[in-house]
């Protein structure tokens, strides 16, 4: 898988490894899922992007389509929006049409596949990068350094952020009221979380959870661990990148900056790694949130909005989501994850992946680059549906239908805390996420399964590293 001629057997092997991951809770019997209008079929001459579905309905592809053809009127497109239930599910479909001999030429990659893809099946941009650096210096000077390089691997990048979500913290302002509570500030700790919850439990029903949370990668146990300064993995950044940040950043926004995000060694046994499982397994105990459950978090919403749960991590996409929910903009605040040993915040971001089988990267590069402009993002992302990874997007106008009032701490998270970071996605993450996700419902089952389930966590984490996918 080093190179385009890909053998079946290989996809299909990789294909069943990325069909086992995470809030990715895919399994192989992914699958089984697979429909007809899920394979491009006969290659017609157009440039083929696959997206995911549930996030790209019709009225999302008619913005795209029709966008494309007004710049680009010589070159034909289509968009395949692949019916999947997560992006384990999404990622297995495209290796299928891979394997098939249809793939696309452009794929829609979250943070859990960049490096996957970046590794064994995807196109670098630097050379198109370069060329077009003039056209692309508005773009760079709207987008945080930091999301842009979660989209490296190795010194090259392979993508263009167009979102991205951060896990802030949302509360229901009337359990908030309700308690006597007042939006925390800032800076608040980890300490003030757990006394909030304890004022939002006494002061509700039986039927009330303060804080509900779902097991995954993104916003599940992960958060905890950067507020604790640790990770699952031993994180470092790749050389290079020099030719990107020397040309777009200035210096103070590209210090410390490399050729992207390395996780390596797992350290699931680390005394700060223990101590984030513990804290959670004492809130268990003491009622105040319940055991995480699976899931993407959508159940979240009807539970949330009617005030059965006071506290939740989510990204900018909930407000959308909350207010499609039938929720009032002055129902429900954020603010930014607790502190502890630190306030590093983590986030997942996602842009399209130019694949080594495509025969028409020019014209890929050329969708890349629409599909990250402004007039296109402020088109698409009409419903606050994720967070815009132009900053300037941003505005008290385009939050004022859907809240919440306090929406600066979507991009804030990114500019007022510069080493916030992205979720740990090796290329070996369906494995790792899958490895987090058995241990984390085990660890928690008490105070006394922390230490045992993440020494087991720790040995599979090993072998799930040693891998090569």
């Amino acid at each position: 898988m080093t190179d385009s001629h890909l053998t079946r057997r290989t996809l299909l092997r990789y294909g069943a490894y990325g069909a086992g991951g995470a809030a990715l809770a895919g399994t192989a019997a992914n699958w089984d899922r697979l429909t007809g209008a899920d394979i491009p079929g006969r290659d017609d001459g157009s440039l083929v992007v696959a997206t995911l579905g549930p996030a790209y309905g019709p009225e999302a592809i008619r913005t795209l389509t029709d966008g494309f053809r007004q710049v680009h009127p010589d070159i034909k497109l289509r968009i395949n929006a692949v019916q999947a239930t997560d992006w384990s599910d999404f990622f297995a479909k495209i290796l299928t049409q891979i394997a098939a001999g249809t793939a696309p030429d452009l794929v829609y990659v979250a943070t859990e596949g960049v490096q996957l893809f970046a590794r064994r099946l995807g196109v670098p941009l630097d050379r198109w990068v370069q060329r077009d650096a003039e056209e692309l210096r508005e773009y760079f000077a709207d987008v945080h350094p930091s999301l842009v390089e979660s989209m490296m691997y190795e010194g090259s990048l392979y993508q263009l952020p167009v979102e991205f979500n951060a896990a802030d913290m949302y509360f229901n302002t009337q359990v908030l009221k309700r308690a006597g509570a007042a939006l925390p500030a800032a800076d608040w700790t980890r300490d003030d979380f757990t006394a909030l919850l304890r004022d939002m439990k006494r002061s509700s029903g039986s039927g009330f959870t303060p804080y509900f949370w779902t097991n995954r990668l993104w916003g599940g146990v992960v958060p905890w661990l950067f507020a604790n300064d640790t990770n699952l993995l031993t994180e470092s950044k790749a050389p290079g990148g020099a030719w990107l940040w020397d040309s777009f950043y200035p210096a103070a926004q590209r210090q410390g900056r490399g050729g992207g995000f390395r996780w390596t060694t797992p350290q699931a046994t680390h005394e700060r790694v223990e101590e984030a499982y513990d804290y959670l397994a004492s809130l268990i105990q003491e009622g105040l949130c319940t055991r995480p459950e699976g899931g993407n978090g959508q159940n979240l919403i009807g539970v949330f909005s009617t005030g059965r749960v006071g506290v939740t991590p989510a990204g900018g996409f909930w407000a959308g989501g909350l207010h499609l929910a039938g929720m009032p903009t002055d129902g429900f605040e954020v603010q930014y994850f607790p502190r502890r040993l630190t306030q590093r915040m983590q986030y997942g971001a996602a842009g399209y992946a130019l694949l080594r089988t495509s025969k028409k990267q020019d014209e890929a590069w050329e969708f890349i680059k629409f599909a990250a402009r402004r007039d296109t993002l402020m088109r698409l992302f009409t419903t606050n549906q994720t967070t815009p990874a132009r900053r300037s997007m941003l505005t008290a106008d385009r939050y004022r239908e859907t809240g919440p009032k306090n929406w600066r701490v979507f991009y804030d998270t990114l500019d007022k805390f510069p080493d916030t970071g992205p979720i740990p996605a090796p290329p070996q993450v369906a494995e790792v996420e899958q490895v987090l996700l058995k241990h984390t419902g085990t660890a928690l089952a008490s105070r006394r399964s922390v230490a045992p389930a993440l020494r087991r966590m720790q040995g599979d984490l090993v072998r799930a590293m040693e891998r090569d996918v």
